[in-house]
């Protein structure tokens, strides 16, 4: 079992029953994004669950041990060399003592979950990719999302993936796919990847009522949030180069968890950069519907009725 170390800010909110929202480091290391944007990343998304009244915890592996929220002193370690972290590797980077390992969605939704936090907010999430009929590449993101009882809050998945295989392997594991205010399934950089949600949802409120509600306790919700219409991308410029770029793949024997990269940096050069401001945007955008529907779940009983003073 994994019991991680709770930075003191965390560990007070927790035991004050104060609203706290995890959230990922891979996106705040050079893994996720470049120098200096990964640190604007990570006070814009601190600050937007501040603002909205939560706690914000990032969950990392430091010197071997998970870590679940960081004091002031430590951020910076999320800015040097890392090494990645999904929800498999976690026993491994703890027994080998990994200096920095940088956890990804699945892993932050186990070290969370594993704490009592009930919000988790990250860019986008991964899922089934293009050909998985035969490559069997489906992202750890998805089961964890089925085993652990949190609140990801997300921009949908990756436009690469394919989303309604996504959706479809979702609704097969049980996890309620709600849309934030909207009617469509968000493809990160676009507010919609074509495919309807099936369910909407308007306020926080109703987000902490489904929670409560599930028939199965040990599986989370998903809340997809489309990007802020001002930071969107041209979807139609888009889907050209993702095919481009995908084709680029399958010709250099790219596979994997290596698609991920190529294909958002090859995004970045064919947007001319505007990519990146737009990750900054969704992310932040995120971690603010995370701090309310936080709160929401904190002012509610473990089946989702307003607890009343």
């Amino acid at each position: 079992m994994i019991t991680p170390r709770l930075s003191e800010e965390v560990s007070v909110a927790i035991a004050e029953g104060r609203a706290v929202v995890a959230l990922e480091s891979t996106i705040f290391s050079t893994l996720g994004l470049p120098a200096p944007a990964n640190a604007e990343a990570l006070e814009r998304c601190t600050t937007a669950v501040r603002t909205a009244g939560a706690v914000p915890a990032v969950t990392a592996i430091i010197n071997g041990e998970a870590r679940v929220g960081l004091d002031d002193h430590e951020t910076d370690l999320i800015f040097g060399e890392a090494r990645k972290v999904a929800e498999r590797d976690l026993a491994v980077a703890i027994a080998q003592g990994w200096a920095f390992g940088a956890t990804t969605v699945s892993a932050s939704l186990a070290l969370a979950h594993a704490v009592g936090i009930s919000v988790f907010a990250t860019g986008g999430i991964g899922g089934v990719h293009r050909g998985a009929e035969i490559t069997g590449d489906i992202s750890a993101d998805l089961d964890a999302l089925a085993h652990h009882p949190v609140v990801t809050v997300c921009a949908g998945a990756k436009a690469f993936l394919d989303l309604a295989r996504t959706l479809e392997y979702l609704e097969t594991v049980g996890v309620p796919v709600l849309g934030w205010r909207h009617d469509d399934f968000p493809a990160f950089y676009t507010r919609s990847s074509g495919l309807s949600v099936p369910h909407r949802v308007e306020t926080a409120a109703e987000v902490a009522a489904v929670l409560g509600a599930r028939s199965r306790p040990d599986t989370g919700v998903l809340v997809a949030v489309p990007i802020p219409e001002a930071a969107a991308l041209d979807a139609t410029h888009l889907d050209a180069v993702l095919e481009g770029a995908l084709q680029e793949c399958a010709a250099a024997g790219i596979t994997g968890a290596a698609i991920t990269p190529f294909v958002l940096g090859r995004i970045a050069v064919a947007t001319d950069g505007r990519s990146l401001p737009a990750n900054l945007a969704l992310a932040e955008h995120n971690a603010a519907i995370a701090g309310e529907i936080a709160l929401a779940i904190q002012g509610t009983d473990n089946y989702g009725s307003p607890i009343f003073p």
